[in-house]
């Protein structure tokens, strides 16, 4: 979502279907010895003692004035909708990752407290409607595009995060920790993360029958946006495929609005050459208006797990997913207990496949994700210490373990029981995560 991309001044060179093709294989999939890692970490920002109240534009602009004097690590944007996102660099460890992140957020925590404001580790805003508070072309346009296939857009643009885990694509050739097994796996264990990490089940004080609300709203964009392309043994030409074939949110201008086509798709654009050919910088821009489950950007962009509660929630999902895409042994087993999984997508493309909305829906009490999600997780247990995670990090994933998955819950779960006022904690609209 954050995505940015300079202007439209630079001179403009037209290109061809096979020259996309070409660019799209050499540029989404760079393969190689899976040695980086990174995170990109969304969070809703409310008021520090009163989450349900909304913060106005003016406490949000002085609150992102201060956060740009502060030195960090990592890059720190905003989304349209006023929320905060932590892209930490590459790197070459889990550890490396988690200390570079955690003390960024630290120090965005320190700045945002003396205004009276807190990240929120929710997959949607429970209380607000969405409102927009970045306005500019990208987002006028992307907004105009949206709002045609119905809400599900703004909801995404201003009401939603996540934890999203950026991996390197694997090696060239088969085997374990090659880009066409990994590339496989993201698409089906993706749907068990999406299950065992459902942080969003209600909108407007009220639950939605999904346990990941923010999963069904990326569903309800529309495949053509905001799905994946079919599981193919070449990823580099499903992917250019998909990227041919998906339609373009917007033909950008050097002054003035973007135009906003319909039903116009990149090949259309190419074949076409209205209103004015495309470019590679039209290429590129295009790129970063798909939002996959699993978006190949030179490595691997794992984007369906909520956002996660606590301080140090999104660890739990970065060491799980980590462990079970960069260990060997780990990724082997998960392929085995993955396996069976994938009659239930009926060759679908996720997350439009019965396989991904049952989890969205349904979650851990789903009892064969719930299974295959315990295999996981003990194998990723199994594994962390491999990587050199510290204790504290293996201690966070086995309480994750004994709390929500061998049990079949999530904190989706947590949130409906405070919703309903179990264990005598506060409901309706007065609980806090």
């Amino acid at each position: 979502m954050s995505d940015s991309v300079s202007g439209c001044t630079r001179p403009r060179t037209s290109l061809s279907e096979a020259e996309v093709e070409a660019l799209v294989r050499g540029i989404c999939f760079k393969t190689g010895p899976p040695r980086r890692l990174g995170v990109e970490v969304e969070w809703l920002v409310h008021e520090l003692r009163a989450p349900q109240l909304p913060v106005t534009p003016e406490r949000l602009e002085a609150a992102y004035a201060a956060l740009r004097t502060v030195p960090l690590r990592s890059a720190l944007t905003v989304e349209p909708g006023g929320q905060l996102e932590l892209s930490s660099p590459p790197a070459s460890s889990l550890t490396e990752v988690i200390a570079t992140v955690s003390a960024d957020l630290d120090a965005v925590r320190a700045v945002l407290r003396e205004d009276g404001l807190a990240l929120v580790g929710l997959g949607h805003d429970p209380w607000h409607e969405p409102r927009r508070y970045l306005r500019q072309p990208r987002y006028d346009a992307m907004e105009a595009c949206l709002d045609r296939t119905g809400p599900a857009g703004r909801a995404m643009m201003c009401s939603s995060a996540s934890v999203q885990v950026c991996l390197d694509a694997g090696h060239e050739e088969p085997g374990p920790l090659g880009l066409g097994r990994r590339w496989w796996l993201a698409h089906h264990l993706g749907a068990v993360l999406v299950a065992a990490f459902a942080n969003s089940p209600l909108a407007a004080h009220r639950p939605t029958g999904w346990l990941s609300t923010r999963q069904l709203t990326w569903t309800r964009i529309g495949a053509g946006r905001a799905g994946g392309p079919r599981m193919d043994a070449d990823p580099r030409g499903a992917w250019a495929r998909h990227v041919l074939d998906s339609p373009v949110m917007c033909v950008r201008r050097d002054g003035g609005p973007w135009d906003v086509p319909e039903g116009l798709t990149f090949r259309d654009w190419i074949r076409t050459g209205a209103p004015r050919p495309p470019t590679r910088e039209d290429l590129d821009y295009h790129v970063t208006t798909l939002f996959p489950p699993v978006r190949p950007r030179g490595h691997l962009e794992l984007r369906m797990i909520d956002a996660q509660p606590g301080d140090d929630g999104w660890i739990v999902p970065l060491a799980v997913t980590a462990a079970l895409f960069d260990d060997p042994e780990a990724t082997e087993t998960a392929y085995r207990a993955v396996k069976p999984l994938a009659e239930r997508t009926l060759g679908l493309p996720a997350p439009h496949n019965p396989l991904w909305l049952d989890a969205a829906r349904g979650g851990l009490a789903d009892a064969e994700l719930r299974e295959v999600a315990v295999t996981c997780f003990t194998t990723a247990l199994d594994a962390l210490p491999r990587l050199g995670a510290a204790p504290e990090v293996v201690e966070a994933v086995t309480a994750y373990l004994d709390r929500y998955v061998a049990l079949g819950r999530c904190p989706a779960d947590d949130l409906l029981d405070r919703q309903r006022g179990i264990d005598g904690r506060p409901h309706g609209k007065d609980f806090r995560p």
